[in-house]
């Protein structure tokens, strides 16, 4: 290949011309000085502090310490504002109001300067304390020489503090009053249901047959179904523990269910148990006032009630407001309430039942009861004693020789409420003259209080099987804070305490567990407590 000649050769390619060299040199020069720039901003900012981070940060100033340092201004303006807060009181007390009202200027002052110490962060100078400090000194003084000495002002504030401690304690006793009567009242729309079913059970003469024939079957005597016993004058709450224990049982026409009222409730109660339907269960109502045999002569709280000294007590004008409201209630008079203790005689025939208080939802099977080993025992009950004030030293007077000589106070209590009774093993223990017993020695009321639990407690001693947990929960009546899992759980929760799921007051978390077996199509429920 033959070489160009030389003019006719392209000219050698240069990288960059001098201009592009001078046009890179500005923008580097450029970037650089943007570069310090923002650098040099950046920095300003950050050295600018916000008034948050100069509280935090400055000096490492702590309010706390400084009010609690001893030689510290703000310790002295604090110490000085609670004796001027005192004599303030005396002043008003003592009518002289252009002092208390120079004390309460001088007050505010100190408050104010001590909250722009916090707010700041730094400790409050000489300057700033002087002036406040001399002029509450010079009120202070000024007080002392009214005679507001240290000696008054302490007796004046003692005075205070045991009146409003009185009138704590008095406001205490008072709410807790109120809340007894609240539970204790029957509400409206529960009068009103029992006064439509009263009405029905006077003109409607079938129903009065057909309760004839309930208390005839032989069922309420057969020992191969399962029985359950009720005491109560609630209609509502009654229907709710049998309605729940036959929704929850996997045979419901074994089921047979005894339940016995007053003579006010009676009439009610049949013609409500006898127009619904418990899917095939039986029901028998009762009238204890046709129990012959509850009378002063053989039932000792008969006599107790009767006598002048227990109606004084409970119903007397001068009450002792040291006992518990709930132990001066007409309810633990009540003999539904002590019919508990008789459930052999009412039941002669019956070899085993479970008894349920009228504030229990049913929630499991209660058929497997019947075939728990009570090992010899009258009772099967769930054990309180996991928390320490359900030891029987907490209900049961232990300084009288006859208690302490036969019971450990450390045993534990138990709950009656949801019971399974052996009555043959009852019946051989004779747990009922044993009852007797214990109540003619309580007849002063020195063993313990009212109530069915204490006694229970003495007569049942040594006689009571102790059940799993699970089948009874209590507390739903005053305590809101149960583990939803322990309530699941549970074959029987109890509703005890004032907060009764059929009142108002009720705690709202529980009350739906009540509410769903409570039969709200019947007509007459709608008309008296929808309505």
């Amino acid at each position: 290949m033959r070489r160009r000649p030389a003019e006719y050769r392209r000219p050698v390619r240069r990288r960059l011309s001098q201009w592009i060299w001078a046009l890179v040199g500005m923008f580097l020069i450029a970037g650089l000085v943007l570069f310090v720039f923002l650098h040099n901003h950046h920095e300003d900012q950050v050295n600018q502090p916000i008034m948050g981070e100069h509280a935090i940060k400055h000096g490492g100033f702590n309010f706390t310490k400084e009010i609690l340092n001893a030689s510290s201004f703000s310790r002295q303006l604090a110490e000085q504002m609670t004796l001027a807060k005192a004599y303030v009181i005396i002043a008003k007390e003592h009518h002289n109001l252009h002092l208390a009202w120079e004390l309460s200027k001088k007050i505010r002052s100190c408050q104010l300067l001590l909250s722009k110490a916090a707010m700041r962060g730094e400790p409050i100078t000489v300057e700033e304390a002087e002036p406040i400090i001399s002029s509450l000194s010079y009120l202070i003084f000024k007080a002392q020489d009214a005679h507001y000495d240290i000696a008054t002002t302490m007796m004046t504030m003692k005075s205070h503090i045991q009146a409003l401690e009185e009138r704590t304690n008095a406001a205490t006793v008072q709410s807790t009053l109120f809340g007894q009567l609240v539970a204790e009242v029957l509400p409206k729309s529960l009068h009103c249901l029992k006064v439509k079913l009263i009405n029905d059970w006077l003109k409607q003469l079938p129903l009065q047959n057909h309760a004839e024939e309930k208390r005839n079957s032989p069922r309420v005597v057969d020992n191969n179904l399962y029985h359950f016993c009720i005491f109560s004058d609630n209609i509502l709450a009654t229907s709710v523990v049998v309605n729940s224990t036959v929704c929850n049982a996997d045979h419901p026409k074994q089921l047979v269910f005894h339940i016995v009222t007053n003579g006010i409730s009676y009439g009610s109660m049949q013609a409500w148990f006898l127009t619904n339907d418990f899917k095939g269960a039986t029901v028998e109502v009762q009238n204890i006032e046709e129990f012959s045999w509850l009378n002063a002569s053989y039932v000792p709280v008969i006599k107790q009630i009767l006598h002048q000294d227990s109606r004084a007590y409970h119903f007397g004008a001068d009450q002792d407001m040291k006992v518990e409201p709930k132990l001066r209630s007409p309810e633990y008079l009540s003999l539904l309430n002590h019919l508990r203790f008789y459930i052999p005689e009412i039941y002669p025939l019956l070899e085993k039942i479970v008894f349920l208080d009228d504030d229990v939802v049913v929630q499991k099977d209660l058929t497997r009861l019947f075939s728990l080993d009570l090992h010899g025992n009258v009772n099967g009950a769930v054990e309180t004693c996991l928390e320490t004030f359900h030891r029987y030293y907490k209900y049961i007077n232990f300084s009288n020789p006859i208690i302490s000589s036969k019971f450990d106070p450390q045993a534990c209590g138990w709950a009656f409420g949801m019971n399974i009774f052996d009555l043959i093993a009852w019946r051989k223990e004779n747990v009922t003259a044993q009852y007797h017993y214990w109540q003619e020695q309580n007849a002063d009321q020195t063993l313990w209080k009212l109530g069915t639990l204490p006694p229970a407690l003495l007569a049942f001693y040594g006689l009571t099987e102790p059940l799993d947990r699970r089948w009874h929960v209590l507390g739903l009546g005053y305590d809101m804070n149960i583990d939803d899992r322990l309530i699941d759980s549970a074959a029987v929760i109890h509703f005890n305490g004032n907060m009764k799921p059929w009142l108002k007051l009720a705690i709202s978390r529980y009350k739906p567990l009540w509410e769903r077996y409570v039969n709200q199509s019947h007509p007459y429920y709608q008309d008296c407590v929808i309505s």
